[in-house]
């Protein structure tokens, strides 16, 4: 089921700070911890020391935020008012992020209505997976079909729904389930020169319901997604990882050896 198969990396998606808006990259250096360079570093808490993430506050979807490159600096925008604010995020040479990070922290408050901090993981930043660090796989293919079950406008629209980081170009849709092999197994693979480990279907959350810009939600989007995944589970999927099938992406974790170094779009993905 899971003999020599390739696809090619197509594009390669960061979130800087988790639950915002990513930013797409034409390459990116893996660290050891197997996360991609900036993705996930900044993260949101509130006083009680939980997230504050689209899981939690669906008013997040109204919060635009843009950054430059190499996510050094973010523009943060209110849908609800036209608010913005500028804010230094990672300029480790001048110091500026630690003076910028209170103002931050105060505007992102005051949209929230509560208090919120801003904490920084550079070297591994905040996985939903803390098992599976790694990148989360999907094919450029399988968002097409999820955009065809419910007529999203756009496969841009799917993406901005489930924020996977890796998109491939495949032969198929859901190809990516081939990183999946029976519970306590792994499937190893590389991209360019890089090593990865495929370890689990993703299990989707709240979020992918709600309209990535207004947060307003298609109603039965879970049902409905499960009943068109279970129908259409392609014959190399190994269905005992499927307890559920409100799934999509995979899961990943860095190899034992050969898991550092740069990926960039056009490498290719394989699979011995």
């Amino acid at each position: 089921m899971h003999a020599s198969a390739t696809a090619r990396l197509t594009r390669i998606n960061i979130f800087p700070i988790k639950s915002m808006d990513g930013v797409s990259v034409e390459q990116v250096k893996v660290l050891a911890s197997g996360a991609l360079t900036g993705d996930r570093r900044f993260a949101l808490r509130d006083a009680q020391g939980d997230w504050v993430n689209g899981k939690r506050f669906p008013k997040i979807h109204l919060l635009r935020a843009t950054f430059t490159a190499g996510a050094q600096q973010v523009t943060l925008r209110s849908e609800l008012d036209g608010r913005q604010g500028t804010f230094v995020l990672c300029d480790e040479g001048t110091g500026e992020a630690a003076r910028d990070r209170p103002g931050l922290a105060a505007w992102l408050s005051d949209f929230f209505g509560q208090r919120v901090l801003v904490i920084e993981d550079p070297r591994a930043g905040f996985p939903d997976d803390t098992e599976s660090p790694g990148p989360t796989v999907v094919s450029n293919q399988t968002l097409a079909e999820v955009m065809r079950w419910f007529d999203l406008p756009s496969t841009d629209d799917a993406r901005r729904r489930f924020r996977a980081n890796l998109e491939i170009e495949t032969s198929a849709p859901f190809w990516e389930d081939r990183l999946v092999v029976t519970a306590g197994q792994a499937v190893p693979f590389s991209i360019g020169d890089v090593n990865f480990e495929g370890t689990n279907p993703c299990a989707r959350c709240p979020v992918p319901p709600r309209d990535p810009s207004t947060g307003e939600v298609i109603p039965g989007f879970a049902r409905k997604f499960a009943d068109e995944r279970e129908a259409t589970l392609p014959p190399w999927a190994e269905p005992s990882r499927f307890d559920h099938f409100y799934r999509l992406s995979v899961n990943t974790r860095p190899a034992t050896v050969g898991s550092e170094g740069v990926i960039r779009v056009g490498d290719t993905l394989g699979m011995s």
